[in-house]
C-alpha cells in the first residue's frame, strides 16, 4: 500500500473502489468511470487534505448520499467488461487515425486524472514545471499540516543514492529535525498569531480559527524541506502527458524517472494510445537528446561563467522591457478595426500625441468591474522580464503560472534563508534558524558528492532565483491575483514591487491595473474565510458553534 496514514481498505471498499481506479495499492494511479465534475471536485478537496485521494473518494463522495454515487458504482460494477470492449474499439480507431494522418493534435482531445501521492517536493515540482496541456492541483501548505509520522518517521523521500552514501545519517538527522521544529513550534506559533490578531466582533469562530491557522502554517513552512512527500493531482491532454513522460526520464534524478514509468503504467490503462511513443525508441531518443543537452550546457556555463560572487542586485529587478512598448500596443488595439497593414498603424499611432493614445488605451481596458474584467490580446504585444529573488515558498506559489516563461536556477543555500520578523517577535527564531543552519550545513556536505540529490536537503525558507518573461495580459492576471489580500505575504510583496516597476516605465499601459492590492494585513485569509461562511449561511449548512482550533488542517 502507499505510505500513508490512511485507514486500510477493506474487502468492500476495494470491491466498490475498483471500477474507479487504475489501481488499488501503488501511489501513482488514475481515476476512470467517473463524470468529470466529480473528477474536478475530488482534486479540489485533495488539496486541502492529508488523506489519500481513494480515501477521500471512499469517504466522503462514495458515503454521502446526496452525491448520487450508488447508481454510478452500480454501473461500473456490471459494465466494466462492456467499457472495456467499447475503450478498445476506441483505441483501435485512433490508432487508424495516428498512422494514416500523423495528426499529433488528436492527442490533444483524450486526457486523464492522476493522482501522485507520496512524490518529494523535487517531483512535484517538475510534474508544475508544464505549462500548457497539463494542470496540476498540489496538496497545500496554508491548510495541511506536515507533522504527521507514518511508522515512527516523517514523511520526507529518501533517495536511494543518498542513503547508500556515508551521507546517510547526517541527511536523516537533519531532516528529522526540521520536521522536530516544525511541529514543536506550532502551538506556540499558533498563540501568538491569536494572541496579536484577536477575533473581532462579527467574525464566526470558523472562519477566525481557520484564517489564524493558515497564518500559523505559513509561518513555520519554510522549516518543511524540498523532500517533503506531497500530493499532486494532474489533468492533462495526451500529448501533453506524452511530453512529461519524455521528460521524466530524462531526468537526473531517480526519483524522478521512477516517477515517469509509473506514470506510464497508469496511463497506458486510460489512454494507451495517446502516450504510446513515449515509450517507444522515439521517446527514448528524445529523452537522451534532452539529457545529453542539459549536460552539455551545464558543462559550458560552468566552464565560461566567473566563479565570483552574484552582485547585489534587487530581489525583484525589471531587467528588460520595450521602450515602444505603448506605440505597439496602440497599434495592436486598433489593428483589428481596420484594413491597412500593421506597418501603416505603427506608422500613424507614432504621430499621435500621448493624450490621444491615452484615450484609446483607456477605452480598450474599459470600465473594469472587477479582476476578472480582463483587457484583449493586444496587451499580449509587450514583455517584461523579471529577476526574482525570494525563498522557495513563494518560489513554489508563482511557479503555478503556466501562461508566461519562467526559468529556476538549481535549489540550493548559497544565496541564504528568510527569517519570518513575527518568529522573531514570537521568540522562537533562534530555534528556527539552528534548524536550517544545521539542514544548510548537510546540503553542503551532500552537494560535493553527489549534486543532483543535494536540492532534497534544502528547506523552503532558503532563497532560489530565477526568471520570468510576460506579457502585459498577463501582468495584469498575475499581479491582481497575487497581491490579493488573501495571498501570501511573501508573494503579495513581489506582485506589489512588480506592479511599481511595470508603472515607472509603462504608466498609461499599468494605469488600467486597478486590483493590485498595496495595503498590508495581519489574517490574510480572513476575508476569504468570511466569504466561506457567506456560502455556508446561503447553503444552509452554517453551525455558528463550530470550533475547529485544531492546526493540522484535517477537519476540513
Amino acid at each position: 500500500m502507499p505510505d500513508t496514514w490512511d485507514t486500510p481498505l477493506s474487502a468492500d471498499e476495494i470491491h466498490v473502489l475498483a471500477p474507479f481506479v487504475t489501481n488499488l495499492d501503488r501511489p501513482i494511479f488514475g481515476l476512470r468511470n467517473l463524470p468529470e465534475v466529480v473528477k474536478g471536485a475530488l482534486f479540489s478537496r485533495y488539496s486541502r487534505s492529508d488523506k489519500s485521494l481513494r480515501r477521500i473518494l471512499l469517504d466522503e463522495f462514495m458515503s454521502a448520499p446526496e452525491a448520487g454515487f450508488a447508481p454510478l458504482v452500480d454501473a461500473a460494477l456490471t459494465d466494466e467488461r462492456q467499457q472495456m470492449v467499447v475503450t478498445q474499439q476506441a483505441e483501435a480507431f485512433y490508432e487508424r487515425v495516428l498512422i494514416g494522418y500523423g495528426d499529433d493534435s488528436v492527442a490533444e482531445l483524450g486526457g486523464a486524472h492522476v493522482a501522485c501521492e507520496s512524490i518529494s517536493n523535487i517531483a512535484a515540482k517538475a510534474l508544475e514545471d508544464s505549462r500548457i496541456g497539463i494542470n496540476p492541483l498540489e496538496k497545500s501548505t496554508r491548510y495541511v499540516a506536515f507533522d504527521r509520522q507514518v511508522n515512527g518517521c516523517y514523511r520526507y523521500y529518501r533517495p536511494a543514492e543518498l542513503m547508500a552514501s556515508p551521507h546517510a545519517t547526517r541527511y536523516v538527522a537533519s531532516m528529522d529535525r526540521l520536521f522536530t521544529t516544525y511541529s514543536a513550534l506550532m502551538a506556540p506559533v499558533l498563540t501568538y498569531v491569536r494572541g496579536h490578531t484577536p477575533r473581532e466582533a462579527g467574525t464566526s469562530l470558523r472562519a477566525y480559527n481557520s484564517a489564524t491557522r493558515a497564518r500559523a502554517l505559513d509561518l513555520l513552512r519554510g522549516l518543511l524541506p524540498m523532500a517533503t512527500l506531497t500530493n499532486v493531482g494532474l489533468y492533462g491532454n495526451g500529448r501533453a502527458f506524452e511530453y512529461l513522460l519524455t521528460k521524466l526520464a530524462a531526468a537526473p534524478q531517480q526519483e524522478l524517472r521512477e516517477l515517469g514509468q509509473a506514470l506510464q503504467r497508469e496511463l497506458d490503462q486510460l489512454i494507451p494510445a495517446f502516450v504510446k511513443r513515449a515509450r517507444t525508441e522515439r521517446g527514448a531518443a528524445y529523452a537522451r537528446y534532452i539529457a545529453a543537452n542539459r549536460a552539455h550546457v551545464a558543462t559550458l556555463a560552468h566552464t565560461l561563467l566567473p566563479a565570483s560572487q552574484p552582485a547585489a542586485v534587487p530581489a525583484v529587478q525589471l531587467v528588460e522591457f520595450d521602450p515602444d512598448a505603448e506605440l505597439k500596443t496602440v497599434a495592436a488595439i486598433l489593428y483589428p478595426h481596420t484594413n491597412l497593414p500593421l506597418e501603416q498603424v505603427q506608422a500613424h499611432v507614432a504621430t499621435l500625441p500621448p493624450a490621444e493614445r491615452q484615450r484609446i488605451i483607456t477605452a480598450f481596458v474599459g470600465e473594469r468591474g472587477s479582476r476578472f474584467h480582463r483587457p484583449g490580446r493586444a496587451f499580449e504585444e509587450t514583455y517584461y522580464t523579471f529577476d526574482l529573488l525570494a525563498d522557495l515558498g513563494i518560489y513554489r506559489d508563482l511557479q503555478r503560472h503556466r501562461m508566461l516563461t519562467q526559468e529556476r536556477q538549481p535549489y540550493g543555500v548559497q544565496h541564504g534563508y528568510v527569517t519570518p520578523p513575527d518568529l522573531v517577535a514570537c521568540g522562537v527564531a533562534e530555534t528556527f534558524n539552528a534548524a536550517l543552519e544545521q539542514a544548510a550545513t548537510t546540503v553542503t556536505a551532500i552537494q560535493a558528492d553527489l549534486p543532483d540529490v543535494a536540492p532534497y536537503a534544502v528547506p523552503f525558507a532558503f532563497r532560489v532565483r530565477w526568471r520570468i518573461k510576460l506579457n502585459l495580459r498577463e501582468a495584469y492576471h498575475l499581479l491582481e491575483l497575487r497581491s490579493a489580500r488573501q495571498g501570501h505575504p511573501g508573494y503579495r510583496a513581489i506582485a506589489q514591487e512588480m506592479y511599481r516597476q511595470i508603472s515607472g516605465v509603462h504608466p498609461a499601459l499599468a494605469a488600467g491595473m486597478r486590483f493590485v492590492d498595496l495595503q498590508d494585513y495581519a489574517l490574510e485569509r480572513l476575508v476569504a474565510e468570511q466569504r466561506l461562511d457567506a456560502k455556508l449561511h446561503a447553503r444552509g449548512e452554517f453551525d455558528a458553534t463550530a470550533d475547529d482550533t485544531g492546526i493540522d488542517g484535517r477537519g476540513r
